[in-house]
């Protein structure tokens, strides 16, 4: 999936716009996601969407894939939101399970399910525009434009290495398990868990030593202790992008201000 990533980062339609003006108006973007009513989240993380599936012409099945498995993390967390341990009071509880043997009652309230709507609405508008800024802006770039924001020196590198890092990972994990599935692999439970860690270990092994080979090609190439990042190159943004994007964070400042006041 982290190919996936780069290499739609790198072919979408919004791929020319200036890398600094989309890191901040996704950073806008997020703030507002975080402060403003339900209602508004979901429509950002729906206009966010306009961004990435319509201009951005990124691909619908990609885009789903990627969001679905960041709301499963939502999912498991569902359990904790919504059900309650304990004694409802009279008609406080949608659905009520006793515990055998016990007073207690496993139960959901209007108030839980009113909680967890409330969280899908935010989590869904600030994953709508993180994906934005993943998707449409390259690593390299994001990482110019941190620099060009001050950010440590050492935090780039750092940020840069652990990057490539997932790559060699990627690979390894791809090759283990290439290497299974054409041994057979093992059957039984217990079986796939042995197997299962000793692949982990493997993987880990296998991670190491072509991390240590890019440290010494580094070091080959003449690394002096500061990888040098390309100079930031500012581009231009197209009227229509850049008025659509200042009229629509406009209204929705406008109508928070109007539920407010109502």
């Amino acid at each position: 999936m982290i190919r996936r990533i780069d290499a739609l980062s790198y072919s979408n339609a919004l791929r020319q716009l200036s890398p600094m003006w989309k890191t901040l108006f996704a950073a806008v973007m997020f703030v507002l996601s975080y402060m403003l009513h339900p209602a508004l989240q979901v429509l950002i993380a729906l206009w966010m969407m306009l961004w990435c599936l319509g201009y951005a012409k990124i691909p619908l099945r990609a885009y789903g894939l990627l969001f679905g498995t960041a709301l499963l993390f939502y999912g498991l967390s569902l359990p904790a939101l919504l059900v309650e341990l304990g004694r409802p009071a009279a008609g406080g509880a949608v659905l009520s399970l006793r515990l055998p043997g016990t007073e207690r009652f496993l139960y959901i309230t209007r108030a839980g399910e009113l909680r967890a709507a409330l969280l899908l609405a935010r989590v869904s508008a600030c994953l709508a525009c993180c994906f934005f800024m993943m998707l449409t802006t390259p690593f390299g770039e994001l990482l110019q434009v941190l620099r060009r924001l001050r950010m440590p020196q050492i935090v780039l590198e750092l940020m840069l290495i652990m990057y490539r890092f997932l790559f060699l990972l990627n690979d390894a994990a791809h090759g283990l398990l290439l290497a299974r599935r054409l041994r057979g692999g093992r059957r039984g439970f217990m079986s796939k868990l042995r197997e299962t860690a000793g692949m982990a270990a493997s993987l880990f092994a296998s991670t190491m030593h072509r991390y240590y080979g890019l440290s010494q090609g580094l070091m080959t190439r003449g690394f002096t202790g500061e990888i040098l990042l390309p100079p930031y190159a500012a581009r231009t943004v197209p009227r229509r992008f850049a008025i659509e994007a200042y009229a629509g964070i406009t209204l929705l400042l406008l109508a928070q201000l109007w539920m407010i006041w109502i």
